[in-house]
Formats: C-alpha cells, structure tokens, sequence
C-alpha cells in the first residue's frame, strides 16, 4: 500500500465562479467518494482520490453543500476512519474552517442579559402603518441595508404582498446601541384587520409593551380601540405613535386630543412621525429602552419556553418561535413538550434578524427559533410549554382557543387530491392555529372539511394560502354561523347526549318540531364614521336588525357607535357597505356577544328539483322571502346556461317560495325546412322537446365555485 502524505493547509474557498474542469472534476470525484465510504472493497487510492475530489467540491462554490456532506459522511464512517487514517486531516481541516467561518458572524446571546432586552408589538388599525414603521426600525438598526425597495420586508407571504395587509404576525429581533449600552430589542409585526386579531393577542403574550400606532389623517379607528383594550387587559406599556404627519392633511393635534379623551394617555406622550420619510422615528427605539419594562425571567431556574408561532418546513421539520421565560436552551439539549410529552434533540437554535441567524444559545427573556427533528404536524402546537426532559417544569397555560365566527365546506375539486388537501391543511393549520377544522361530506362533492374561520377575509385569506403555498385546487362553500338549538325531543337528546347542541353545517338544521328554542350569535359592533355620515349608518344598522347600545362623540368631527348584531347580518359583507355609504371614512370591529333567542328556518335551493346542500340557508323567518327571491335571481346570472331548461326554487320545507329559469341553448332543426307541409316542422320541434326533457332529467347543473359565496353577498345586499 502507497502512502499518501496530507498537505498541513488546505487553501481558502475560491467564488462560484470556477472552471468547467473544476466542476467536472469535482463531480467525478464525488462519485468515488460515495464508492469508497459505502464499500468496504475500494482501494486506498480511490479513497484518497476521493477525500481530495470533496476538497475540490468545497472550493467549487455552488456544490459547497454537497461537499462538506460526504466528507461528514466520511467522519462518521468506521470503515474510513480505521483504514485510511491518512485521509482524515483533509477532513477535519475543512470541516473545522467551515465551522469557523460559520461561527464567525454568530451573535453571542450572552452579551444581552434580561435588563437589556425589550419584547414589544407594532398594533394599530389597518393600513395605519405598522409594516412601514417596521421597515424604518430595521433600517436604523442595521437589520437590512437602506434601499428604496424596502417595502413590507416582515410581509413575506405572498397574500399579504398582493392585498397590501399583514395576516401573519412576524418577529424581528434587532440590535440597538443606546448610551453605549447594546440592547436586544424583539418586534413583532402584527396585523391590523378584525379577522386576523387572535394573531395580536396572541403576540401580546410574548410582550412587555405596545407601539399604538394612530393616522394623523384619520385619527382613531375602530381597530384601533380594540387593539388598546388588549394592550391594556394584558397590562401592557403602551406607546402612542402618531404616524404620516408628512401628509398634506394631517393633523396631529386633533389626534392627541382624540388618544387623550378616549384613553387617557397625556397628550406630551404621544410621539409623532413618519415611517414614511423617517422623521423622529429614532426616538421610538429610545422611547421603547425607556418605557417598556425588561421581561421578568430567571435565568437560574429550568427551562421554561413558550411556542408562540410555528412554521413547517419540507426538509428541517417543525421550526418553532418560542419566548423563553427560564433557563437557557442550546444545541445539542435534549427537550420536551407538555402537548406530546416525546423528547427531542435540539438541532439548530437563532434569532429572526429578520432571516434566520442561528446562535450557540438562547437566554431567559429572549426571543427565537428553535429546530428540533420534530416531524409531525402536531409536535409543536401553538401555546405549548417546552422544557428540558429531566426537568419537568409547571405546563404554561398556553393560549385562550379561538372561537371560529364563520364556518364554509372545503371539499377538494377532484376526490382523487383528499390526501394532498389533507396534508395541505395540515401544514396551513399549524401555521394558522386560529382555524377550527373537522371533517365532512356532501352527497355532491363527496369528502371533505368542515372549517371554522374568525371572519370572511381570514376564509378568503386562507384558501388564497392553500392555492398559492400548497397548489391545492378547493370548493369552498357558502360562509355560515354557528347557531344553537334546544332540542325537545328525547330521541334526539338521548343520540347528543344533550339538550343543547350547535350547528355549523346548514344541512344539518334540525326541524322546528324536534326543537324548543333556537339560539343566534350576536356580537358587539363598533362604528367610528365623520359625523356626516350618521344618517346613513343608522338607516344601514337597522336593515341589519341591530339595536343601538351607545353613541358618544370622540371629537366635534368623528362619533363613535355601538349597536348589537346578529352576526349573520354582519360576517359577508356588511364591512363593505359600511365602507360604501362612508366614502371609505367609517372603521368597524366586533367582538363576541354570546346567544340570544330567534325564530330561524331553513331555506333549500333547488335545482331541477334536486336540493343543494351547499346552498342551504339559515335566515329570520320575516326575511324569507326577500332572501329566497335574492338568491334565485343571482343563481340565475352565475350558473351558465347550458343544453336544458334549468329551473332554480327556494323552498321553505315542501313549498315553493320562490322561482327562477334558465333558457337552454336553443338549436335551430327547423333552418334545412323551406316551406312544405307545416306537420314536418311540428314532428321536428316535438322530437326536440323531447331530448330536451331527457336531458333536464338525466343531465347535471354545473355550479361555478365561487358562486357559493357571490349568491350569499348578492343576498345581503338586497
């Protein structure tokens, strides 16, 4: 056997950019490495040749990857290391200079103790600036380098980019240097819309303080009132931050006027800026090191982590974001969840700078990743505590659930894709805990789900995510709420084990006369609108059965109402009236009122007298005409005319309430006769008629898949 000897230095990395021989070399020799380490008959030469072909993939830039792989693999292999001993410094010197290298801008999370961290959130209305403001406090910082392309950099879904509005709350840690003193400082974006409010409470959790951002143009909003009550029950700092006081009409003074009158925060607190120039944008960062307290940890006790976001990755597993409240965590910990109780190897831990900057630890009060092997959907579930698996620690108690205010079928366009839908949301619930998910069927659509979303824009939002992040092709039928009905029949007590019990799928309505009482959901609504335009909302309100509780001005320009909802009225499309008859002015949010008594029945709609589950409606019986007649005139104009007569009815149990027809297609037998005996033509238009009927019996009604919710809109509106 020939001796090779190792060269004591192996030369640095070169660019991508190497020769067509490099490359081609380097690929032949990666091909003998994997020879030479999974066979045991491989010469000594093929070993070496191939130790030094992974040296060759290390300088080719762009299969780097590649090589520091096998010569891992190499490591690691017996047979390699008791038979080639002089291959292995060419190994250790280029995985240790890539370690080196790796390490070289890892930031050493020891420098940062408790007292010098701030968590705090970005709340506001919508569309008063928060990504902005964001974008700015990432520039200052030198988290991202100061472009004119910056622009929603925290928004990194492609929904939230087309639509223009933040749905996920992101986390952002950035380094401030303030009197010489370096602080860690954890943003968390979060989104603006009613929909999306279970991501801002939730982010609240893992926060000492709040920046309230307030449009110096348009002065409080709605959201912007919800948002303060959150803050404020969770004793929260809170930081009002007027924003674009570049505008030609903003002003800033009514709107501290407005924050002192409404919350009682003194107007000199109020910090004025834009994120859009940058103006006094700096301050918020000495502002938040001053006034928003340190997290209150000890880094001396066990690990204690809080998941509070959590992402899943094709290739690296679960990737969770968690709060740590105790202890340390590091690569290498072994750790469990309180959910699974399964242990877990720590295999990457970091900060979100706002891209992943992995680190050696995490310390008590700091924000970050961690990666963990954990491979199924459900092994890191939102408001799970995490701890070491020989120190049990006391469970957190995590977050309040969400309840679901919309509930829609989502059936796959094809039953052969159930179990990519299935896996698809999977992935999007993890991502998305807010969603209530349960399974269903339909005698047209075949298997599907049941799912629960906080309003109509987090439904729309969440099948764009489904077609866009997991190609998945859905029907997504009409939106309804969840009533409740108090059942008088025993039989049917005895089959739910219950009096009371709640119906989410319409189909499911259970008849008056097994039924004492019917229950609707009702919310709390807020309208805060210019006080020209009371007249009209008022007029709005009442077409929508709402009873007025209070109406109190905010300023001589803008009022403030509340009503009480049936929340049917007011989950489709009620926001988009309001916003019409304001000329866009009025802002409006709700939260959850509990249940109250209605006399409800069910409306069929009937297509060639077959019913259609997924148009099932449940509405007040004084509306039932005006929505049946609504609903046959607008199926009318979505469902294409096709080769028959399509007769669409409603129906309230076995009557008809309401009808409308679809002509056929209309073929001409009678253009080939030129006059002769008029039976010939008479024989021809019967035997049409015929086919015609034939085909109205046997034939199926193709119904477009966006017309589940169009119909429901065109109802309302009416």
């Amino acid at each position: 056997m020939r001796t090779v000897g190792c060269p004591g230095e192996i030369p640095k990395p070169v660019s991508c950019q190497s020769s067509k021989a490099t490359r081609a070399c380097a690929r032949s020799s990666l091909h003998f490495f994997y020879l030479a380490v999974l066979s045991s008959r491989v010469g000594d030469r093929c070993f070496l040749a191939a130790t030094r072909g992974a040296h060759r993939l290390q300088t080719a830039g762009s299969l780097a990857f590649q090589g520091r792989a096998c010569v891992r693999l190499a490591l690691n292999h017996d047979h390699a290391k008791g038979s080639y001993p002089f291959a292995m410094p060419w190994a250790i010197a280029i995985i240790q200079r890539e370690e080196q290298e790796s390490n070289k801008d890892t930031v050493d999370m020891s420098l940062f103790p408790a007292e010098n961290i701030r968590n705090f959130s970005i709340v506001a209305h919508v569309d008063h600036g928060k990504s902005t403001l964001a974008d700015r406090l990432l520039e200052i910082t030198g988290a991202i380098a100061k472009t004119g392309h910056n622009k929603q950099v925290l928004d990194k879904l492609q929904v939230e980019r087309e639509r223009g509005i933040t749905v996920k709350a992101q986390t952002a840690s950035l380094i401030y240097n303030h009197q010489g003193t370096n602080y860690l400082l954890n943003l968390i974006d979060t989104p603006g819309h009613v929909d999306f409010n279970y991501e801002v409470s939730r982010s609240l959790s893992a926060c000492q303080g709040v920046l309230l951002v307030v449009d110096a143009n348009q002065g409080i909003q709605a959201q912007t009132v919800a948002n303060f009550y959150l803050a404020y029950e969770a004793q929260l700092s809170i930081i009002p931050v007027i924003n674009k006081i570049d505008l030609k009409n903003a002003n800033p003074e009514v709107v501290e006027n407005q924050i002192e009158n409404t919350f009682d925060i003194l107007k000199e607190d109020c910090i004025r800026i834009s994120a859009k120039l940058g103006t006094n944008v700096e301050r918020i960062l000495q502002e938040v090191i001053q006034r928003i307290p340190p997290p209150a940890v000890n880094i001396h006790e066990p690990l204690k982590a809080l998941v509070f976001d959590s992402t899943f990755d094709t290739y690296r597993g679960v990737i969770a974001n968690i709060a740590l409240l105790s202890g340390e965590i590091h690569k290498g910990h072994k750790i469990t969840t309180a959910h699974t109780k399964k242990i877990y190897e720590v295999h990457e831990i970091g900060i979100l700078t706002p891209n992943e900057q992995p680190t050696q630890k995490l310390y008590a009060g700091q924000v970050g990743y961690m990666i963990a092997g954990m491979r199924e959907i459900t092994d890191a579930q939102i408001g799970d505590t995490v701890y070491l698996h020989n120190q049990p620690v006391e469970p957190l108690p995590g977050f309040k659930s969400a309840k679901p205010m919309v509930f829609a079928g989502v059936f796959p366009t094809d039953q052969s894709e159930y179990s990519n839908l299935k896996s698809a949301l999977e992935k999007l619930t993890l991502n998305d805990s807010s969603v209530a998910v349960q399974r269903d069927s339909s005698l047209a659509l075949g298997a599907g789900w049941r799912l629960g979303f906080l309003g109509l824009l987090h439904m729309e939002v969440f099948n764009q995510r489904l077609e866009q992040e997991h190609n998945a092709s859905v029907i997504l039928t009409a939106p309804t709420v969840p009533y409740k009905a108090i059942l008088s029949s025993p039989k049917l007590i005895k089959e739910y084990k219950k009096e009371e019990i709640t119906v989410i799928n319409p189909a499911k309505f259970p008849d008056s006369s097994v039924v004492k009482e019917y229950l609707e959901p009702f919310v709390l609504g807020t309208v805060v609108t210019p006080k020209e335009y009371i007249g009209q909302i008022l007029a709005l309100c009442q077409t929508r059965r709402a009873v007025q509780k209070d109406l109190v001005y905010i300023d001589e320009q803008r009022v403030m109402m509340v009503y009480l909802f049936p929340l049917n009225e007011i989950v489709v499309d009620f926001f988009d009236a309001l916003k019409s008859l304001s000329s866009g002015y009025a802002s409006f949010d709700y939260e959850d009122a509990g249940y109250q008594p209605a006399d409800l029945v069910k409306v069929d709609i009937l297509l060639n007298g077959k019913a259609v589950e997924e148009l099932i409606t449940i509405v007040p019986r004084e509306k039932v005409y005006s929505v049946g007649k609504a609903m046959c005139e607008r199926l009318r104009d979505l469902i294409p005319r096709q080769m028959f007569e399509i007769a669409i009815q409603a129906a309230l149990g076995n009557k008809i309430i309401a009808r409308e027809t679809i002509k056929p297609f209309r073929k001409d037998v009678l253009a080939k006769c030129y006059g002769g005996d008029i039976t010939r033509k008479m024989k021809l238009l019967k035997r049409q008629a015929e086919g015609k009927k034939k085909m109205r019996r046997i034939g199926n009604v193709e119904v477009p898949k966006d017309a589940f919710i169009k119909v429901l809109k065109k109802q309302l509106d009416k």
